[in-house]
């Protein structure tokens, strides 16, 4: 296990990506691919969770689009993001925020963590 793990990280290029956690809101801009054109597109929305090691990490994103909940899976080493922002620091005691899928409104904000970091 532990050659298999060597290799996946000298394959995968580190990223320097900020240090965020579940309740987090951010701003995820990454490529897409329209046929021969690129361009860069955003995603904002809090961290509902963030799940493996290594080079299999990914995080979940989830927002609110025109009163309907979409959720999208980022894996950290994908070449495709580009910057990953931090707008707000969330106070949550959960790992997965899974109950946020049910809440709606007010009941489905994220109080705001109060820290200098």
């Amino acid at each position: 296990m532990d050659l298999i793990n060597y290799v996946h990280e000298q394959l995968t290029a580190k990223k320097n990506l900020p240090d965020f956690r579940p309740g987090d809101g951010v701003d995820v801009s990454y490529k897409i691919v329209e046929g021969a054109k690129e361009r860069i597109q955003s995603f904002k929305g809090n961290v509902i969770q963030i799940n493996g090691i290594g080079s299999t990490k990914t995080f979940t994103v989830r927002k609110m689009s025109s009163g309907i909940g979409v959720e999208r899976i980022f894996p950290m080493s994908s070449p495709a993001i580009v910057d990953i922002k931090i707008l707000k620091r969330g106070k949550v005691r959960r790992a997965k925020l899974y109950y946020l899928r049910e809440l709606v409104g007010k009941k489905a904000k994220i109080r705001e963590r109060k820290s200098l970091k």
